[in-house]
C-alpha cells in the first residue's frame, strides 16, 4: 500500500513528519509520498515559492527511506487538483492499494474538493485524528460514504480504493501558520521543525 500526503507544507513540519511516520508504522505501508500542492486552488497563494517548499521537504526527509518527494504538481500546469494527481498515480501505480492521508478537518470539508466524489473512487481515504474524537457519520461528507467505512488497516489491502479508515495519531499542536508568525516576529521556529529546514528559511529569508 502506498501513502499520500498532500499539503501546502509551507512550510512542512513535524507536526506532518510525525502523522506520516505514525500511519507508515500502523498500516504498514511501503511508503508515504509527499506531494506539495504547487498552486492551490480553494486559498491564497503560499508566502513561499513551489520549488522553494519542494527543496524543504527534500531536506525534511532526508534520511528516512519510507518517505518519497513527489514532484508532479510542480511540474503539471493549472490549478492543482488532488483529484487528478490521484488519477496520475493510479495510471503509474495500477491496482496497488492507494491511501490519501486527510486530516479529520479536511475531511470534514472534503465537500468543497474538486470533483471529491472521484477521490474516494481512486484511492482509500486514511483520516488521521487526535485520540478519542469520533467521526460523524449521519451528517455531511461522513454520511454520504457511511457505507464505506472499515475499522481495520487490512481491509484496505482487500481492494485498491474505495473504504475510509479513521485512524487515531499524535496530532501535535503545530501549524505552518504559526511558524510563519513566529519567524516574522523575529523568533525562533526550532523545535517545530527539523534544523535543516529551519537553516533554509534563515538562508533565503523566507517568511521575514
Amino acid at each position: 500500500m502506498i501513502g499520500v500526503l498532500g499539503g501546502t507544507f509551507d512550510p512542512v513540519h513535524f507536526g506532518h513528519l510525525r502523522i506520516a511516520l505514525e500511519l507508515y508504522q500502523d498500516l504498514g505501508l511501503e511508503q508515504v509520498r509527499f506531494i506539495p500542492c504547487a498552486r492551490p486552488p480553494h486559498r491564497q497563494p503560499p508566502r513561499a515559492t513551489a520549488g522553494q517548499r519542494l527543496q524543504m521537504l527534500a531536506l525534511a526527509i532526508a534520511g528516512e527511506p519510507a518517505f518519497v518527494l513527489d514532484d508532479r504538481e510542480y511540474h503539471r500546469p493549472g490549478p492543482s487538483y488532488m483529484v487528478d494527481t490521484l488519477a496520475s498515480l493510479r495510471d503509474e501505480w495500477g491496482s496497488q492499494p492507494l491511501c490519501l492521508i486527510v486530516g479529520s478537518d479536511a475531511f470534514d470539508g472534503l465537500d468543497a474538493w474538486h470533483q471529491w466524489h472521484r477521490l474516494v473512487d481512486l484511492a482509500h481515504l486514511v483520516v488521521a485524528h487526535r485520540p478519542g474524537w469520533r467521526l460523524c457519520r449521519e451528517q455531511g461528507v461522513g454520511r454520504h460514504l457511511s457505507a464505506r467505512f472499515v475499522d481495520r488497516p487490512q481491509a484496505l489491502r482487500q481492494a485498491p480504493a474505495g473504504r475510509v479508515l479513521p485512524w487515531p495519531v499524535s496530532q501535535l499542536a503545530i501549524s505552518a501558520s504559526a511558524i510563519r508568525a513566529l519567524v516574522g516576529a523575529g523568533k525562533s521556529p526550532r523545535y517545530l521543525l527539523p534544523d535543516g529546514v529551519w537553516h533554509y528559511i534563515k538562508q533565503h529569508d523566507l517568511y521575514g
